[in-house]
């Protein structure tokens, strides 16, 4: 099996298949924890309309979509803060392709595209109960610190310094064919 992870514009119909994905399955994460329920479907719709990734498009940005034996299996998303700086967005893999080695490619591909963009800095920010991404992160040699920004559902922030950190996947900035 193999893996393979390389920029996708954020308008693709793979592109949106996946965030619509990744959104609800954190937003149905935090509203079962925090409320007992999944997200109401109205503000689900709203949410996957207003989010549509524009941050993540070049020339400051890149979204990365991840194929496992040729079919979508997860994204990632890199944009840049300032000269220095870029954010890690939207890190999702689908169920079915979880525990096959995917998260750190994708992770890895993410810091190269940052790098290309010219980041020495990789910060991230994700909530308590994705203990998964949080265990990942550390994994990855993410340090968590102090808040740097306002999201109301960040409870973790986390950054790296790229300058000198192992590449995880190669061929040419953000992309990756891996096997």
């Amino acid at each position: 099996m193999t893996w393979i992870i390389a920029p996708e514009p954020v308008d693709s119909p793979v592109a949106a298949a996946l965030w619509r994905e990744y959104y609800t399955e954190v937003s149905d994460r935090w509203y079962l924890l925090h409320e007992g329920r999944r997200t109401d479907p109205a503000e689900l719709e709203r949410e996957i309309v207003a989010e549509r990734g524009t941050e993540l498009a070049p020339p400051t940005g890149r979204l990365l979509v991840a194929r496992y034996d040729g079919e979508p299996a997860g994204s990632a998303g890199v944009r840049l803060l300032d000269a220095s700086t870029a954010e890690l967005k939207r890190v999702f893999l689908r169920p079915g392709a979880r525990g096959r080695g995917g998260g750190p490619l994708l992770v890895g591909a993410a810091e190269e595209a940052a790098r290309a963009l010219g980041a020495g800095r990789m910060i991230l920010d994700t909530r308590s109960d994705l203990v998964e991404a949080r265990a990942l992160y550390a994994r990855l040699g993410y340090r968590e610190g102090a808040r740097h920004n306002d999201d109301p559902y960040a409870e973790h922030w986390f950054s790296k310094d790229l300058a000198g950190a192992d590449v995880t996947a190669g061929d040419g900035p953000g992309g990756a064919h891996l096997s």
